[in-house]
C-alpha cells in the first residue's frame, strides 16, 4: 500500500516546500511581486542571455503568447530588456536588466539563507537523508524534464 501512495506523497511534498519557499521568500519584499513564472522567465535569461521568446517559452513549457505577456510586464516594471534580432528583424532577444540581476541575486540569497535555517533545525539523520536524495530528485527533473520535451 505504501508504494502506491508514495508517488503522491513525492509530489505533494515538493509542491508544498515549493510553495512555502516561495510564500515566505513574498514577505516584505518590494512591490511589485514577482510570480513564479516570471522568476522562472528571468532565471532563464540570467542563464541565456539573448534567448528569444519562442525558445523561452519551450524551454519553459508555456504558450508564446503566455511568455510574450510575462516579458512585457517585465520589460514594462523594469527588469528585461527586448532588443530586436539582427538576424531576424521580427525577432526579440531578451536581457536581464541591472535591476532583475540584483533581484535574482538577493532572491538566491534569502532563499539560501531560509532553506539552510530550516535544515539545520533538523537533526542530523534527516538532514544526511535531504543530501543523500539529491541525486535521485536530481534524475527525476532530467527525466520529468526529457519527457516533457518528448510530447
Amino acid at each position: 500500500m505504501e508504494s502506491e501512495t508514495f508517488p503522491e506523497e513525492l509530489a505533494d511534498a515538493l509542491v508544498g516546500i515549493q510553495r512555502l519557499i516561495r510564500r515566505r521568500l513574498r514577505r516584505g519584499r518590494p512591490l511589485p511581486r514577482l510570480r513564479g513564472a516570471e522568476v522562472e522567465l528571468l532565471r532563464l535569461v540570467e542563464s541565456r542571455p539573448g534567448i528569444g521568446i519562442s525558445d523561452a517559452a519551450k524551454e519553459l513549457y508555456l504558450a508564446g503568447n503566455s511568455v510574450s505577456t510575462l516579458v512585457n510586464r517585465l520589460v514594462k516594471d523594469g527588469y528585461l530588456l527586448r532588443e530586436t534580432d539582427p538576424a531576424d528583424r521580427r525577432a526579440a532577444r531578451l536581457l536581464l536588466t541591472d535591476s532583475a540581476a540584483q533581484r535574482l541575486a538577493d532572491w538566491r540569497r534569502r532563499r539560501s539563507e531560509l532553506v539552510a535555517g530550516q535544515v539545520s533545525r533538523l537533526d542530523e539523520a534527516d538532514q544526511e537523508a535531504l543530501r543523500a536524495a539529491l541525486p535521485a530528485l536530481r534524475r527525476l527533473a532530467v527525466a520529468l524534464h526529457e519527457e516533457a520535451e518528448e510530447t
